[in-house]
């Protein structure tokens, strides 16, 4: 009869300690007033050396599940904001919502972690993990609608001289390194930390090769971030105000507080273009609570600023008309010119599930209804046209829109020279989540090579320059109102030109090389 190991390293109890170590060092190097984004670097170390060391894959595959669930649980907190504080919900139907949502994201890493082990040491196999994580997040941004909230790459956002790679693969060309940087230092460690050569990562040959890739990423975005750095200082600009009117949301579509929430964003913009003259006014989503069509407050907007101050004013506002019989809703945004007239309206296109549609409403229990109540049953919008006024095109992103990278460059290619992201995150209150929504946004900046000027109700309202960088940030739950030129860059990025043509690259390549293992096996 064999002896089971008793090596400390392969106990079940340390492998479940390593386990819930990089959950919580992925949740750490998350965006937020904890976040400490190099963390990322090395938050996958101890996962990958548990699935190493793991007797077989389904043991990995729980730890794996274990690593997601803590990790996914911390990162999406804010759903019981969102669900009880405004959905109404109670903490006993809140909790399970956020526990299921975690256990849904976990399954991804969950499958990482016993494809990892199962691989053992194969093949490239530092290579596998970045290959496989990145494949894995592109199938989670279109399965079941899209999910992709947060993906690894979004934490480097504060490093603008770090992310300007993001132009030729998206941010999953950022997450891609991230995850061969936690192989390439998991290797070393084995290399040179471990009396036993024979392991798969005295490979040499792989690690150079890591190393490499990670020193031509860096010089990539380095030489990037000047060049980029050198056309905004001769591009010609825009000049943009954005306000942030601060209105509570358990006020904001109440009746009574119509016309005190025009007051306030009047004010607001008053105040803003006394001290600077700017070409483009922008409100957040839903500014207006209101239809504008069917509403007397929009007449009085448009006299008592848009025409006093001959300002054009692009701003969101709910929308309803019939077709064939049936109301149907939308969250759009409108483009006021100066002169008073409604020039352009864009409808947001991709919807949150459970925000803003229910899917198969028909099989879902009442109890979730509440959840949409207070906003409609949206129809999604079908057209990506950038927004036209004068020589300036706004490729609009609204809300939830902005996590979605096709949007961005679906509209850049039809000729967005900037882009506008209307937002409403007092949903999330004083959470992390307003924090990785921005995180987003600054990528579909730089993946585009484009301005984006970012109008929140509650915050973080902004400006991002071409290279992801945020000169100044607006409080979260104050006023705010400010102004900035922005350059216009017209030229495509690689990102743009080709789409997301590496993420599944990424998971074909792996696919390819787990086949190729079976068959030597």
């Amino acid at each position: 009869m064999k002896k089971k190991t008793t090596k400390f390293t392969d106990s079940l109890l340390t492998h479940l300690g390593l386990a819930i170590l990089s959950g919580g060092l992925l949740f750490f190097s998350a965006p937020g007033p904890v976040g400490f984004a190099p963390c990322a670097w090395i938050a996958l170390v101890p996962l990958l050396f548990v699935c190493r060391r793991c007797p077989d894959w389904k043991r990995a595959a729980l730890l794996g599940l274990l690593c997601g669930l803590i990790y996914y649980t911390l990162l999406l907190y804010w759903i019981l904001i969102v669900l009880g504080t405004y959905g109404y919900l109670s903490w006993y139907i809140s909790v399970p919502v956020l526990l299921l949502l975690a256990l849904y994201m976990a399954l991804y890493i969950a499958l990482f972690s016993a494809a990892i082990s199962w691989l053992g040491s194969s093949f490239l196999s530092i290579w596998s993990a970045p290959l496989l994580w990145v494949g894995l997040d592109y199938v989670r941004n279109f399965f079941l609608t899209g999910f992709p909230w947060q993906d690894l790459g979004y934490s480097q956002y504060q490093f603008p001289m770090l992310i300007q790679a993001a132009d030729l693969a998206g941010h999953y060309g950022l997450t891609f390194m991230i995850v061969l940087a936690n192989a390439f230092f998991l290797g070393l460690l084995q290399r040179f930390g471990s009396k036993a050569k024979s392991s798969f990562y005295s490979c040499k040959n792989d690690l150079i090769l890591a190393g490499a890739a990670l020193l031509a990423m860096t010089g990539y975005s380095l030489i990037r971030y000047m060049t980029i750095d050198r056309e905004i200082t001769a591009a010609r600009t825009v000049s943009v105000g954005i306000v942030q009117g601060n209105i509570p949301q358990n006020e904001k579509w109440l009746p009574g507080f119509q016309a005190q929430t025009i007051d306030t964003y009047i004010a607001l913009s008053e105040k803003l273009l006394a001290l600077h003259k700017v070409q483009l006014l922008i409100w957040p989503e839903t500014a207006l609570p209101f239809y504008p069509m069917e509403n007397q407050l929009f007449k009085q907007l448009i006299d008592r600023l848009v025409l006093k101050q001959q300002i054009p004013l692009f701003t969101g506002a709910p929308h309803r008309q019939d077709w064939q019989g049936v109301t149907q809703y939308y969250n759009s945004s409108f483009l006021i010119a100066a002169d008073g007239a409604i020039m352009a309206r864009y409808d947001k296109q991709h919807l949150v599930p459970f925000g803003e549609y229910i899917p198969l409403r028909a099989f879902m229990p009442s109890s979730i209804v509440p959840v949409v109540e207070t906003m409609g049953d949206f129809t999604p919008g079908a057209s990506s046209q950038p927004i036209r006024i004068g020589d300036l095109r706004l490729g609009v992103l609204i809300c939830y829109e902005s996590i979605f990278p096709e949007l961005a460059r679906r509209t850049t290619n039809q000729g967005a020279d900037i882009l506008v992201n209307l937002t409403n995150d007092a949903w999330y209150g004083r959470s992390s989540a307003p924090w990785q929504q921005l995180s987003m946004a600054v990528f579909r900046a730089v993946e585009t090579k484009r301005s984006l000027a970012r109008a929140a109700n509650t915050g973080i309202s902004v400006f991002i320059d071409p290279l992801g960088r945020t000169p100044v940030l607006s409080p979260l739950f104050e006023p705010y109102q400010a102004a900035a030129d922005l350059p216009l860059l017209t030229n495509k990025t690689i990102f743009c030109r080709i789409g997301h043509l590496f993420p599944p690259a990424c998971l074909f390549i792996f696919l390819v090389m787990t086949g190729w293992v079976k068959k030597k096996r």
